[in-house]
C-alpha cells in the first residue's frame, strides 16, 4: 500500500499521517512531507489544465499549491486528505456497481461438447456453429442458446434469471448459455453460439453501460463548467479589493465543479447497482433517466401481461370416427417438430395424458404465421388458424360457427385441425394472465404513471374482456405486428412519454419507437437487443421496481445538485467575506462532497411492496387501430 498513491487507502493514510505529524516536524521537513503526499493531486491538476482547461482538479491543485507556498501546511494537508477520502468513496461505489453488472455476464467454461458425424467432440465454445447439437453433462456450463432435442437435466439458470432453484429441462425446453447443468444430460439444438449467445450479448451491454452517461450527467458537467468562471471571478475581485491572501487561499479551496462532476455519476452508478440487485439490466444511465420521465406504459399482451405459456383446456371432435385423444395425438405427431408455444403446448398435453400414440407422416411444412401441414397415409393434415384452413386450404367452416362464438366468449385461442379437406376438430388453448399483472399496473399508477395501454392481435371481445379484468386504461385490438410501433409513435406525438414492454420478435420496432423500451426475461433475442432495460427475472412486477429506482435516481440528483450549489455558494461568499479560514473552507467544501458520496453509497433505494394500494378500475377506451 503506497502512501503516495493518488487515491485509495494509501492516499488516505498518507494524508492523515501528514496532517497529524507535520506540526511536529522541523520546517524544511514540513514542506517536503506535505509536498510528497499531495504531489499526486497537484500533478493531476496540471495535467487536467493542459487537456481540459480549468476544472475542479485544477482548482484543488491550485489551492494545495498556494497553501504550500504560504506555509499553511494544515490547510494543504486537510484539503489533500478530504480529496483522497472523496475519491476513494467514489471509486469504491463505482467498482461495486461495475462488479455487480459484470457479474450479470454469466460464466463460461470456454469449451463445449458437440455431435458431429455421429461422434461427440470437444471444441472451443467460439468454434461452435449454429445448428450444431451441443451436448451438456452434469457440471457443464451451457455454451449455446437453443432448444433441448433429447435427454433431461436439472439446469441452474441463476446466472441468467436470478432463480436459485434448478429447473428441469426436457425436449422442447429453451436453454440459455451461462446455465449450469446440475444433474442429467441434454442434447441442445444450437440457435445462437459464439458472440451471438446471450452471455456474450449481455457482456457487451454491460461494457457499454459501465461507460455510459445520461443527459443529466452532461447537464451537470456543463453547469459545473459554467460555474468555474464565477468562482475565478469572485477570487479575482476579492484579490483586487482586499489583497488578503488568506481569503484568496480559502476561495481556491471551493468550487462547484468537484461536487457536481463527482456526485451525479455516482448516484447513477448506485442506481444501476440497485437495479442489478433487483433483477434489472439497464443498458445505460440514460435508460433510467428516460424511464423516470415515462407517464404512459404500453404493453404487448402475449408473454408480457400473460404468461406466454399456452395450455390445452378442451378438445372438440367434429367427426364421430375420431376421438379427442386421437385428434390430440395427430396434432402432437406433427407439431412436435415445431418449437412454437402452441406446438409445445400440444406436445405437453399429450405427455400429461400419457397419450403415446404416434401417426407416421411425411416431412412437415411450416407456413409462417399460419400453421403447418403434412401427409398421413396419403391424406393431407393441416393445422393452424381459421384463416389458414378456410382461405388457404379451402376447408368448409360451417360446422365451426358455434365453436367460434364460444371461443370469443371464453377468451380462448383455437387451433383447428383439417384432415383430407374437411374440418376434423379444434383444440382450445388458453394463456392465463400473470398473477402479478394487475398488481404491477396498480403499483405503476401509484408511482405517477397516468395511462396503461394493452396491445393485442386478439378479437375485440377477447381483448376488452382481459383489459377490463386487469384494469387497463386503453386497449388496442386486432392489431397486425407492424402496427405496434405506429401506436407508440402516435402516443408520443400526442404528448405522452412512452415506455413499451414486450417480448416478441415483432415487438422490436415498437421497443425502438418508444421513449424507453423494456424487454421481458423470456423475450426473443431481438427484443432484448432493441430494449433499453431487460428484466432478468420472469416477473412483471419488476417494472414497478424499475420505475421507482429511476424516479428516486432523478430525485436524488436534483436535490443533491441544488443542495451542493447552495452549500458551495454559501462557502464561497463566507470565504470572500473573510468569515472562513482556508482550513475551514476546505473542510466544508470537501466534507459536503464526501457526505453526498457517502449517502449515495449507504442510503438504499426503496422498492414498492407487492401490496400496492388499490385504485378504482377504469373502463378501457376501446379503439381499433388502423
Amino acid at each position: 500500500m503506497s502512501l503516495f498513491a493518488p487515491e485509495g487507502k494509501g492516499a488516505i493514510v498518507g494524508a492523515a499521517l501528514s496532517l497529524a505529524l507535520t506540526p511536529l516536524l522541523p520546517k524544511p521537513l514540513k514542506f517536503a512531507v506535505t509536498l510528497a503526499v499531495s504531489f499526486g493531486a497537484i500533478k493531476r491538476g496540471v495535467k487536467t489544465i493542459a487537456k481540459e482547461g480549468v476544472t475542479s482538479e485544477t482548482m484543488e491543485a491550485a489551492a494545495i499549491a498556494v497553501s504550500l507556498l504560504r506555509g499553511n501546511y494544515a490547510a494543504a494537508n486537510t484539503t489533500n486528505l478530504l480529496i483522497a477520502i472523496s475519491q476513494t468513496i467514489e471509486h469504491a461505489i463505482v467498482r461495486r456497481s461495475d462488479d455487480l453488472l459484470l457479474s450479470l455476464s454469466a460464466p463460461s467454461s470456454g469449451l463445449v461438447w458437440v455431435k458431429r458425424d455421429g461422434e461427440e467432440i470437444r471444441i472451443g465454445a467460439d468454434e461452435a456453429r449454429t445448428g450444431d447439437i451441443v451436448v451438456a453433462y452434469a457440471g457443464d456450463v451451457v455454451e449455446a442458446d437453443g432448444i433441448v432435442l433429447s435427454g433431461a437435466a436439472a439446469v441452474n439458470e441463476a446466472a441468467m434469471t436470478g432463480e436459485s432453484l434448478a429447473v428441469r429441462k426436457e425436449r422442447g425446453a429453451r436453454v440459455l448459455s451461462g446455465s449450469i447443468v446440475e444433474e442429467g444430460r441434454v442434447e441442445i439444438y444450437a440457435e445462437a453460439v459464439g458472440s451471438a449467445r446471450a452471455t456474450a450479448r449481455i457482456a457487451r451491454v454491460v461494457a457499454d453501460a459501465l461507460n455510459s452517461r445520461s443527459q443529466t450527467q452532461y447537464r451537470a458537467n456543463r453547469l459545473a463548467d459554467r460555474l468555474i468562471p464565477f468562482s475565478l471571478a469572485l477570487t479575482g475581485v476579492t484579490s483586487l479589493l482586499t489583497r488578503d491572501l488568506d481569503r484568496i487561499e480559502a476561495l481556491l479551496q471551493t468550487d462547484y465543479s468537484c461536487a457536481l462532476r463527482l456526485t451525479v455519476p455516482v448516484v447513477f452508478k448506485a442506481a444501476m447497482y440497485r437495479a442489478g440487485k433487483a433483477g434489472l439490466l439497464t443498458k445505460s444511465a440514460e435508460s433510467l433517466e428516460k424511464l423516470a420521465k415515462a407517464d404512459t406504459f404500453i404493453f404487448d399482451k402475449t408473454g408480457t401481461i400473460t404468461n406466454g405459456e399456452l395450455e390445452v383446456v378442451e378438445i372438440v371432435s367434429l367427426n364421430a370416427a375420431w376421438s379427442k385423444e386421437q385428434i390430440l395425438a395427430l396434432a402432437a405427431s406433427i407439431e412436435e417438430h415445431y418449437f412454437h408455444p402452441i406446438a409445445q403446448a400440444i406436445v405437453e398435453a399429450t405427455r400429461k395424458e400419457g397419450n403415446t400414440r404416434h401417426f407416421q407422416h411425411t416431412a412437415v411444412e411450416f407456413i409462417a404465421a399460419h400453421g403447418v401441414f403434412a401427409f398421413v397415409e396419403g391424406k393431407k393434415v393441416a393445422i393452424g388458424s381459421r384463416h389458414f384452413l378456410e382461405e388457404d386450404e379451402r376447408i368448409d367452416f360451417a360446422s365451426a360457427r358455434p365453436i367460434a362464438a364460444k371461443t370469443a366468449r371464453a377468451n380462448l385461442t383455437p387451433l383447428y385441425i383439417g384432415f383430407d379437406g374437411t374440418l376434423l376438430g379444434v383444440i382450445w388453448l388458453k394463456d392465463e394472465p400473470r398473477k402479478e399483472s394487475k398488481a404491477a399496473l396498480e403499483a405503476l399508477r401509484s408511482l405517477g404513471v397516468k395511462k396503461c395501454v394493452m396491445l393485442t392481435g386478439d378479437s375485440k371481445a377477447k381483448a376488452l374482456a382481459l383489459a377490463k379484468e386487469l384494469g387497463f386504461d386503453e386497449c388496442r385490438y386486432e392489431l397486425k405486428p407492424d402496427e405496434k410501433a405506429a401506436i407508440a409513435k402516435e402516443l408520443r406525438a400526442n404528448g405522452d412519454i412512452c415506455a413499451f414492454v414486450g417480448d416478441g420478435i415483432n415487438d422490436a420496432p415498437a421497443l425502438l419507437a418508444a421513449d424507453v423500451g423494456i424487454a421481458m426475461q423470456k423475450g426473443a433475442d431481438i427484443a432484448k437487443i432493441s430494449a433499453d432495460i431487460t428484466l432478468l427475472k420472469d416477473d412483471i412486477y419488476l417494472l414497478a421496481a424499475a420505475k421507482s429506482i429511476a424516479d428516486q435516481t432523478i430525485d436524488r440528483v436534483n436535490r443533491g445538485t441544488s443542495a451542493m450549489i447552495a452549500v458551495n455558494t454559501a462557502i464561497l461568499f463566507g470565504a470572500a467575506c473573510g468569515a472562513l479560514t482556508p482550513v475551514v473552507t476546505g473542510f466544508l467544501h470537501n466534507g459536503s462532497t464526501i457526505a453526498t458520496l457517502a449517502l449515495s453509497s449507504i442510503k438504499g433505494f426503496k422498492l414498492p411492496t407487492r401490496k400496492a394500494a388499490q385504485t378504482p378500475r377504469r373502463s378501457p377506451r376501446s379503439r381499433r387501430a388502423t
